[in-house]
């Protein structure tokens, strides 16, 4: 056979397994797996992502794939005892797509190949129903035109809504096939061989469609991974009363509840339901309707559960009382359904507690803090439907994908409703709050995308018309509600309703704040919560400035405050007091006004000592610029010339005030007189705010207190400033000492927050106990942008194409920041071996930079205390994933490209 460098391009599904998804793709893959096992699956073959990736990188699919085609095809013919279009007895084949990861409905399917004038007659005979036949050309050519010749799908659409009659079926057929040749200018293919060859090049070329593209980015799924393309002999679920297709679930995705869940449409094939275009009924009905092909049914789900030991989704046929299954894969799910499954598995023995923590995502954790709404004031609601993503979202109601991108684009919160949801409605799912749709149920393209997402769904609501081109949707009690009007979505009651429903803290939120533990949903997320901090070996501390901030951390389990900024207690009523300190005029005018600051960051520190009582406190000196605590400059001009060209004198402190911000006013403060320099070029200030720290530390002492505050100097490039603060710094610990009886040490460090320090950081180790990366500024040195900026002008676009497939603030960049963060610790390290590492910057919090700094060998990361729970779980998963490859795998993650 044929090779690339040895590896076949093609496999026959008994040919692979399930560890070959890189290869085969997540569908060639779990067909291969159940055919390997025994499952009854129709046969077929699989052409590899290595054959696609070199189509898209040539335009031509590679010169040895064609006879492997043949080969495969042949053995399969002989299998099925049928001929790809012959004229009596068929072989129909469906071609579909199958990536790595799965992306629902983003790419192409085309089911039927090898229907022509001819072999339509022979599937008319050989099945002895002339209407089936006729209805499968039917599709085929409307799939076929859509998908590979790029014909509007609304014309075969509007020919099909004029001529409804299963009488007219072969005209339909023929005005079809003139809708093809008038947009194509040639004949629809009668040569089962080039529709197949059409239909695999079309699958390949879908990987670089707008809606996979858009997908990908969403779900940061490499672009250069392609997609295996799976043909397989059809089975028909639309032959009549004892025929019909489903989707069905080992669990329930939308809650984790234990049985089996999905939906059933009789005498239809898979399209059908996965579409949502018609409403099926629930997979319970089947026991009814069939009762032997429903039990053999729940039987493989147990056996593929049992299997893969996770959530298995599964499509599957039944043609003329017999079960074939089409596919499974591991379920999307929504986040409390992970966790509820994820528990329930390790309590059942499946799985262990590690893999159970690999199972779940700290992206998860955090859609479960979000608020619900408030049932009690709830009220009447506009409709009921299926609740296939749990979550509460309020929104305008937006009717088509183009209008939801808009609104949202120009800041509005919306919701995306539609009779069904298609795949080119990706991008309005993804600007949405949440979708609802009139049709479909939880196994409908707008409930597994959805979910897939984080997104509120609701499906299914019948009881509303939606006529989304007179941009509204009417009740069942004739409320018109139009596009623009605000509604709620209950992703987890499946109810809609007018207006904007007040909150509530979610059961999780509570279990956080509270501790108390209920069954169900809160108790698996504590299970997984404290084996994840079993296994962890990330600290985890909070950004905290505050006594109830730090008391919050704690309740979350933060195990310290990373990072305590002092001039946020500067604000407010105290503002005039550090304007004093700017505005003096000689060094006793400003040891004055330090003298009145002093006692209110002591108070500060005590709190805040007192909430942390026995866990590690990092206080950071005063880093701002000073122009920054006083008032704007222009507003500050204005008001002086409105005053003197009013003829009136302007207020003497307002002109002390403008002279002060004309002194201290620089071009790019970002990079001026701030951290470090300023606590060396303002006599007293550092002294001052070290002093309110000792004193803080020697009263908690004197209460019985274990106070552990440490001292953090910001924004160092050179040892010898960080030399000359730290000298400063332990003279006022030793005066302070003195004057109290009490022993006052404090740890002395400094944050790394620009290259230089980086590179030098062997240096700076010399006088620093700890290194605290402030990553915010390490980004913004780094790359060369104003965040701030760059967010409102040209990362957006940046992102859109493709140019980056993050933002660099939100996700640490491993390549750039994060090689200088690595050259930070080594070097420290190999100058101080017990110097403690850690990051203060809000990618503390965010999942896939707490995996990196774990791999870095950072001693802890430290973010707001309302994301300290997220940190805790990654870093769990973050110490389970070094051990363990399968952990990606496992929890649905996106590699690295």
């Amino acid at each position: 056979m044929p090779t690339r460098a040895g590896t076949p391009y093609v496999y026959d599904f008994a040919d692979g397994d399930r560890t070959m998804a890189d290869l085969l793709g997540g569908k060639g893959a779990g067909l291969a797996e159940m055919t390997r096992i025994g499952l009854p699956v129709p046969p077929g073959f699989t052409i590899t992502t290595h054959a696609c990736r070199e189509f898209l990188a040539t335009g031509a699919a590679p010169p040895a794939l064609a006879a492997e085609v043949v080969a495969h095809l042949s053995a399969l013919e002989q299998r099925m005892g049928r001929r790809l279009g012959d004229p009596h007895d068929p072989l129909l084949l469906a071609v579909r797509s199958g990536a790595r990861h799965s992306m629902p409905g983003m790419m192409e399917t085309i089911l039927d190949i090898g229907l022509n004038d001819t072999s339509v007659q022979g599937l008319a005979k050989s099945t002895g129903r002339e209407h089936f036949a006729w209805d499968s050309y039917r599709r085929l050519i409307e799939m076929f035109g859509t998908t590979v010749l790029g014909i509007d799908g609304a014309r075969f659409t509007a020919a099909h809504a004029a001529r409804p009659d299963l009488a007219d079926l072969p005209l339909l057929v023929r005005e079809f096939q003139s809708i093809v040749r008038d947009a194509t200018g040639v004949d629809f293919p009668q040569d089962p061989a080039v529709q197949l060859d059409m239909a695999v090049r079309a699958v390949f070329a879908s990987w670089n469609g707008d809606r996979a593209r858009l997908y990908r980015r969403r779900e940061r799924i490499c672009d250069s991974l392609g997609t295996a393309v799976n043909i397989q002999a059809m089975v028909f679920g639309n032959l009549g009363p004892d025929s019909g297709t489903g989707v069905a679930f080992t669990r329930d995705p939308a809650t984790g509840l234990p049985g089996i869940y999905g939906d059933y449409l009789p005498d239809a094939q898979g399209e059908d339901v996965v579409s949502g275009a018609h409403n099926a009924v629930p997979l319970s009905e089947l026991e009814r309707l069939d009762p032997l092909a429903y039990t053999r049914l729940r039987d493989l789900l147990r056996i593929l559960e049992d299997h893969y030991r996770d959530l298995c989704d599964v499509e599957f046929t039944i043609e003329r009382g017999r079960l074939w299954m089409l596919q499974t894969r591991i379920g999307k799910r929504t986040a409390q359904a992970a966790f509820l499954i994820a528990a329930q598995l390790a309590d059942e023995g499946l799985i262990s507690w590690d893999e159970a923590v690999l199972r779940v995502s700290g992206q998860q954790l955090a859609q479960l803090l979000f608020p619900r709404f408030d049932s009690e004031a709830a009220g009447t609601a506009l409709a009921r439907g299926v609740p296939a993503s749990p979550g509460a979202a309020v929104g305008a109601a937006v009717f088509d994908s183009a209008e939801a991108v808009r609104r949202a684009a120009a800041g509005q919160t919306v919701v995306l409703v539609r009779r069904e949801t298609t795949p080119d409605d990706l991008p309005g799912m993804i600007a949405a709050r949440a979708v609802l749709t009139s049709r479909g149920g939880k196994t409908s393209h707008a409930a597994v995308v959805a979910r897939g997402m984080g997104r509120t769904c609701v499906c299914g609501a019948e009881e509303l018309t939606v006529d989304a081109a007179a941009r509204r949707f009417t009740t069942a009690t004739g409320d018109v509600i139009n596009e623009g009007t605000v509604i709620s979505v209950d992703g987890f009651t499946g109810t809609v309703h007018r207006g904007s429903l007040p909150l509530v803290q979610s059961t999780v939120m509570d279990y956080f704040e509270t501790g108390q533990r209920a069954p169900g949903l809160v108790d698996a997320v504590a299970k997984i919560m404290e084996h994840g901090d079993r296994v962890r070996r990330l600290g985890v501390r909070a950004n905290a400035d505050t006594p109830q901030d730090a008391a919050r951390a704690r309740r979350f389990g933060a195990s310290g405050i990373g990072l305590c900024r002092t001039e946020h207690m500067f604000l407010g009523e105290r503002r005039p007091l550090i304007e004093a300190v700017i505005l003096a005029r000689d060094d006793d005018e400003r040891a004055r006004a330090l003298n009145l600051l002093l006692p209110l960051q002591r108070a500060d520190f005590i709190a805040i000592l007192a909430a942390m009582d026995g866990l590690p406190v990092i206080i950071r000196l005063i880093d701002p610029p000073l122009h920054e605590f006083l008032p704007d400059r222009t507003e500050l001009a204005v008001r002086v010339a409105r005053t003197e060209a009013a003829g009136r004198t302007p207020d003497p402190h307002d002109l002390e005030l403008l002279a002060a911000v004309e002194r201290t006013h620089e071009q790019n403060p970002m990079l001026g007189l701030r951290g470090v320099r300023l606590g060396l070029l303002v006599p007293g200030l550092v002294a001052m705010q070290v002093r309110a720290v000792a004193e803080a530390v020697a009263e908690r002492r004197r209460a019985g207190g274990n106070p552990q505050a440490e001292i953090m100097v910001p924004l160092t490039v050179t040892s010898g400033e960080l030399l000359a603060v730290r000298a400063e710094t332990e003279q006022i610990l030793r005066e302070v000492s003195e004057a109290t009886g009490t022993d006052v040490r404090c740890p002395i460090g400094t944050m790394i927050e620009l290259p230089r320090a980086a590179l030098t950081a062997g240096a700076l180790a010399r006088f620093a106990d700890f290194f605290s990366f402030g990553t915010n500024d390490l980004t913004q040195t780094t790359w060369g942008l104003s965040r701030d900026d760059a967010e409102a002008s040209f990362l957006p676009a940046y992102l859109d194409r493709g140019l980056l497939t993050g933002s660099p603030f939100e996700s640490l960049d491993p390549d750039g920041v994060g090689r200088l963060v690595r050259i930070a610790v080594d070097e420290g390290r190999a100058t101080r071996p017990r110097l403690t590492t850690g990051v203060c910057g809000e990618h503390g919090g965010d999942p896939a930079s707490v995996h990196f700094f774990h791999q870095a060998g950072l001693d802890y990361v430290s973010c707001s205390p309302y994301r300290v729970p997220v940190a805790r779980l990654e870093a769990g998963r973050a110490a389970l994933t070094t051990v363990s490859s399968k952990g990606a795998e496992l929890s649905g993650a996106v590699g690295d490209c």
